[in-house]
């Protein structure tokens, strides 16, 4: 796992997972495969009772990989990518994220799914991906879940930036902090330690039944309007102007 690493703490209770290939922590396939792989390991795993996902260095993540968006590797993408989500939900244990520097795309997706976010000042949270002309379906059902369908839609459409203290006040994070991860375990120490394993995960489930739901009834249904849009030429001009960095030239303008 040559760019990821994890620990344990709280006497094995909890697992700290660190993206680990600054400064972008990029989600890319291996990333995503190391993810996954850490996550069949961890399947029977007993008394666990809270996963931390942590960048290394100064930013959280950049997010998924803009040429694996490319029309001819977005399909294996969007399929591994969401795969990871489906595995989070089956593994059924809390999960926070610890956030400093740039959370974005998929990091801000992964973020987001957590339970807990933790961020400090210098956290960013975006969604550019309509910049590249394409949308990014699990924000799409996290951001509904998280802050509300207005502010998910405001965060989805316009991709714009939102800096820790604004992300507090909407609901992206849920506490801003000069140590994070402190605060997460804290949290951790304060509200989850002396709780059964158990019934933290039946609660766990029963409070993301409609994430669960999403990921079962809906998530398809973006998958089908994600590769119908490729089929224009706009998502191919933008993401090919971002690694060309030069501003796009779109179609429909």
């Amino acid at each position: 796992m040559g760019c990821l690493r994890f620990e344990t703490l709280e006497e094995g209770a909890v697992v700290r997972i660190l993206l680990d290939r600054p400064k972008a922590n990029i989600l890319d396939a291996e990333m995503i495969a190391a993810l996954r792989g850490l996550l069949a390991e961890l399947q029977d795993r007993a008394g666990l009772r809270l996963l931390i996902f942590e960048g290394a260095g100064r930013h959280f993540s950049f997010g998924a990989s803009v040429e694996e968006h490319l029309p001819d590797r977005f399909q294996a993408m969007l399929r591994d990518f969401h795969g990871f989500f489906r595995d989070l939900e089956v593994l059924g244990v809390p999960t926070a994220a610890v956030v400093r520097g740039q959370c974005l795309g998929g990091g801000f997706e992964l973020a987001t799914w957590c339970g807990r976010v933790f961020a400090d000042e210098t956290a960013t949270f975006a969604l550019p991906e309509v910049k590249l002309a394409v949308f990014p379906p699990i924000g799409a059902l996290a951001l509904s879940w998280r802050v509300g369908g207005s502010q998910a839609t405001d965060l989805v459409l316009t991709g714009r930036p939102v800096p820790a203290r604004e992300a507090l006040e909407l609901g992206v994070c849920d506490a801003v902090s000069d140590d994070p991860l402190g605060a997460c375990l804290a949290w951790y120490e304060t509200r989850l330690q002396n709780l059964s394993p158990t019934g933290l995960r039946n609660a766990w489930r029963a409070v993301r039944a409609p994430l669960r739901r999403g990921l079962r009834d809906h998530l398809g249904e973006l998958e089908a309007f994600y590769a119908e849009g490729m089929d224009h030429p706009d998502p191919l001009e933008g993401l090919t102007a971002f690694l060309e960095r030069r501003r796009p030239t779109w179609r429909d303008a």
